[in-house]
Formats: structure tokens, sequence, C-alpha cells
């Protein structure tokens, strides 16, 4: 019992470390591509993307829409007593709120931030080039590691939640409820 007791202990205090360091790691990934688009566009000398108040709107919108899916998000996994870090999830598997109609709405608002942090510094290489790269690997990062992960720690629910509901785009008409998985 002791012993358990202990590598509980252990593994808590692994987690408590290791959490801070998954986020710090995703924040570092979403800077480097902000710096290599504005990187990308220096050396290509691309011109302003939309340069005015078209592009601020449009940015402006993105940020704004894509923080408050995020941060609606966060408050979902805290409910749920865990962290968007793959080294901390919560116990059970959260389908309520945006999860209900996309299984990837944190990861959805993400995306429209950096496309809107894009617009907004008017870049091209944001916009074109080192977003849609990142969110071409983030989803495969997702298909060959997250959802197997999921697959594996909640079974068939992940599965039956997986088959209604869609990776990113929600169908407006249809979302799950608790009842249907």
């Amino acid at each position: 019992m002791a012993r358990r007791l202990r590598q509980l202990a252990g593994l808590r205090k692994r987690v408590g470390l290791l959490t801070p360091l998954g986020f710090a790691v995703f924040g570092g990934s979403l800077l480097l591509v902000l710096y290599i688009g504005r990187l990308v566009d220096s050396w290509l000398s691309f011109p302003l993307l939309l340069p005015g108040m078209t592009g601020n709107i449009i940015g402006g919108v993105l940020v704004a829409l894509g923080g408050i899916v995020c941060g609606v998000c966060v408050l979902y996994f805290m409910k749920a007593k865990g962290t968007p870090v793959p080294i901390n999830p919560p116990k059970s598997l959260i389908i309520d709120g945006p999860y209900a109609w996309s299984r990837n709405p944190m990861v959805t608002g993400v995306f429209a931030g950096l496309f809107g942090v894009g617009f907004l510094l008017h870049s091209v290489g944001i916009v074109a080039l080192t977003t849609p790269t990142y969110v071409l690997l983030h989803v495969l990062e997702l298909k060959l590691l997250e959802e197997p992960d999921l697959q594996k720690r909640y079974g068939a629910s992940f599965l039956e939640y997986k088959r209604q509901v869609p990776m990113f785009v929600p169908r407006p008409w249809r979302h799950v409820t608790r009842n249907s998985v």
C-alpha cells in the first residue's frame, strides 16, 4: 500500500511538472509558426495581405472567435478535472458544450486565431504558408497519436463519439448528447 501511494505521489509530481511544459511547447510552436511566417514574408518580399481595415477586421474577428472558443474549452476541461495537455487528461470523455459539435473545437479555435493574427499582421506567409502547414501537421498528430490514445483510454464511447461528431467543422443541424454516446 505504501509503495502504491509513493507511485501515485510520483505520478502527480511528474504530471505537475509536465503539464506546464506541455503548454510551453504548444505555445512555442504557435510563436514559431508566426515567426517563420514573418521571415517568409521578408525573404520572399511578399506584399502586405489586405492592408488597412479589411485585414484588421477579418483578423480581429478570427482572433476573438478563436479566443472565445479556446476559453470555453478550457472551462470544460477544468470542469472535467483535466487539461488539454495529453499528460493530464480528464477522467471522462468531454462531449458537452463545444465538444458536442466538434471533436476538436479548441484546436479549431487555435487555427482561427493563427489565421487571425496573420490577417492582423497582413502576412501572406502566415496566412498562406505557415498556418496551413501547422494545420496539416496538427491534423496528422491528431489522427496518428491523439485519436488512437483516446480510443485506448475511452474505448467504445470514443468510437461512438467519433462516429457522430465531425473532427473540426460542426454540423449545426446535428450534435451529440450525453445520452447518445
